[in-house]
């Protein structure tokens, strides 16, 4: 386990850039085949080890009509992107529940996809490892995502980790879903995740929400306690109040290897777009950091947001009546 401060080069950091991804559940995964491709270049010249293109969507349960191709992340559209693959490999996420695995994840070796992330919650862990071993044995890298982890127990979280660690999973994440937690929390975590993960052989990764305006916070707090996979995403893009943003990530990693200036230059030329696009709505405001401190999910208020609701003393009271 290599644990480290702020400042240490940390030779095992990897970083997963899930801007598409996270990014595509704020304009329903319509991005151009330009922004993707751009966005590939961006993250080989950079050096990001990783770039999730999206979700492996089951098109018997969503709308192929109503989402971009991303939510699906069929193989040709990723090669027809991409065209001669690149050093950074490239990762889809598959939700228990709402993927056909068996149908839609192919062998690795009929695949440009390298790792497949499972998403599930800590009440769906036996579906999650089904799904991972079946990731594992067509040959792909795995990871497993535990999502609203600040709602979960402690004793939850041990049997959780003991499952997974006895698994064949090669990565165990930490997700602040409802972006709810704070640096001191999110070290106790880590060094949780990480005891396991030493004893059974895994890595730890982290993918945070803003909510609180903590996210780059606790992705380098969890990376100074020895965890080494870190998402981010351009410009923070992510659902309701984003993600721990990309570009600060990598400008803090004590890493030669990274380049920032393709970030740069990606932000520049596509993501301005976005920010000033009133239909693409992303980042922090206030009703988002009151469901944060609520832990609550933030679709309310991603709602109150949509409806430029300013009410915010009755929208808290209308949480805390739920609650």
């Amino acid at each position: 386990m290599n644990k480290g401060n702020l400042l240490t080069y940390r030779p095992d950091i990897k970083v997963v850039d899930a801007t598409v991804r996270d990014g595509g559940l704020v304009n329903n995964f319509f991005f151009s085949d330009e922004f993707i491709k751009s966005l590939y270049e961006a993250n080989c010249k950079a050096g990001v080890e990783y770039m999730e293109f999206g979700y492996k969507a089951d098109k018997d349960i969503f709308d192929e009509k109503e989402f971009g191709k991303w939510k699906f992340c069929k193989d040709q559209d990723i090669l027809d992107i991409i065209g001669e693959k690149g050093d950074t490999k490239i990762s889809v996420m598959a939700d228990v529940g709402r993927c056909n695995y068996k149908r839609d994840i192919v062998n690795k070796a009929d695949s440009p996809i390298d790792l497949v992330r499972v998403a599930t919650y800590i009440n769906t862990i036996p579906a999650a490892i089904e799904m991972i071993e079946d990731a594992h044995n067509k040959g792909y890298e795995t990871t497993c995502n535990i999502m609203a982890i600040s709602n979960a127990k402690e004793s939850e979280i041990d049997i959780a980790l003991d499952l997974l660690g006895k698994s064949c999973v090669d990565g165990i994440y930490i997700v602040d879903s409802y972006g709810s937690m704070f640096p001191e929390e999110i070290r106790k975590l880590s060094e949780t995740y990480l005891e396991a993960a030493e004893k059974y052989g895994k890595y730890i990764g982290i993918h945070c929400h803003n909510n609180i305006q903590l996210a780059f916070a606790n992705t380098i707090e969890a990376c100074a306690a020895g965890v080494s996979y870190l998402d981010g995403t351009m410009c923070g893009m992510g659902r309701g109040a984003g993600n721990c943003y990309l570009e600060l990530l990598l400008n803090f990693l004590k890493n030669p290897k990274y380049n920032i200036y393709p970030v740069y230059k990606f932000i520049e030329e596509h993501m301005v777009l976005l920010l000033e696009n009133p239909d693409v709505l992303w980042g922090y405001d206030l009703p988002y950091a009151i469901t944060g401190y609520l832990n609550q999910h933030p679709r309310t208020a991603i709602a109150a947001t949509s409806e430029k609701r300013k009410d915010y003393v009755n929208f808290y009271n209308e949480l805390i009546e739920k609650d």
